[in-house]
């Protein structure tokens, strides 16, 4: 009888424990079979921890071919607005003296009646400029023919303003030659000075300013040329070629707005070219806007002075670290 209850007693408790197990394993424990009737303490599971592979998301951005090229074109646009800010300093430092003002607008006063002469001479004769140059789509219809014509007269008018502007500073330098230096000496000796500069003197910047601006302006027409044919192809001649149009006349005028402080130094036009193509992008910056703010009717006259005083600057920051042997 004793030992009937016990047994009982042992099994039903066994069943309560087997029944128990798929708890316990759910909850991280489990029973230790090394007991025997399973009537034993448990211990815990080990934990399992699931780690999701790691996966490198893919990155977006630019090809590496392109990100290459970011560093460059970051720079070739800051040296741009650098030089944009010269000539917002070559307006402030003219526009701080009345003087200046008025020393650097009679030469190109006096340039700008011959130049509005001249253009509007063209302007009124355009028309037959256009029909002599069109002469070969005579045989042509008319919607096709007027169009043609009015695309040479446009090449027209923007060939003889690319070329105005260009000979306005060839001629501002060649009349007010001691005008401009007198600009570019009290620019520089606020800059710190220019150790044995020499006085260029009236008649040498008029004979290096007509030798400076024939040169320039053969160069000029050997890029006008194939740019005023290039300008017949359709959407390419009214968006890019414009574009190259203005910034080569741009690069020219920035050698003719640097020429006095290389003068007073005794450098030659191939120096002054050399010094430029040195930093493209700031010469650039500096004559893009000064070449289309001359651009505008009569605008010249104020940009002019201050474009002087701004090459001033630029000169003097590029011949600065320099030597400056004599030309021979």
């Amino acid at each position: 009888m004793g030992s009937g209850p016990s047994g009982t007693t042992t099994a039903f408790f066994a069943g309560v424990l087997n029944s128990l197990r798929l708890p316990f394993r759910r909850a991280g424990v489990a029973p230790d079979h090394a007991c025997p009737n399973d009537l034993c303490a448990l211990r815990p599971l080990p934990r399992v921890v699931h780690r999701r592979p790691n996966r490198k998301k893919p990155t977006v951005g630019l090809p590496d071919t392109v990100r290459g090229y970011a560093p460059a074109v970051i720079k070739v646009l800051r040296d741009f607005g650098s030089g944009s800010r010269l000539l917002l300093r070559g307006f402030q430092l003219v526009f701080s003296s009345p003087r200046r003002v008025l020393v650097g607008m009679l030469p190109a006063l006096l340039t700008a009646v011959l130049m509005i002469g001249g253009i509007v001479l063209l302007a009124s004769n355009i028309n037959e400029l256009s029909a002599w140059a069109t002469g070969f789509a005579s045989d042509w219809s008319e919607g096709l023919r007027v169009a043609v014509q009015v695309a040479v007269g446009v090449s027209f008018v923007v060939a003889a303003l690319g070329l105005s502007v260009l000979l306005f500073t060839a001629v501002s330098l060649i009349i007010g030659g001691p005008f401009y230096e007198y600009i570019a000496e009290q620019v520089e000796d606020e800059l710190g000075g220019v150790p044995e500069a020499e006085q260029a003197g009236w008649w040498r910047c008029f004979v290096i300013g007509i030798r400076d601006a024939v040169l320039l302006i053969g160069l000029s027409l050997l890029f006008t040329i194939p740019l005023f044919f290039m300008g017949f192809i359709p959407f390419i001649g009214q968006t890019v070629i414009p574009v190259i149009a203005v910034s080569v006349n741009a690069y020219l005028l920035s050698i003719e707005l640097t020429g006095v402080p290389f003068i007073r130094r005794g450098r030659s036009l191939k120096d002054r070219r050399r010094a430029l193509a040195s930093r493209r992008a700031v010469v650039l910056g500096f004559a893009v806007p000064t070449y289309l703010l001359c651009l505008i009717p009569l605008a010249a006259l104020v940009v002019i002075p201050a474009a002087m005083a701004g090459g001033t600057v630029l000169a003097h920051r590029l011949l600065s670290p320099q030597a400056q042997p004599r030309v021979s």
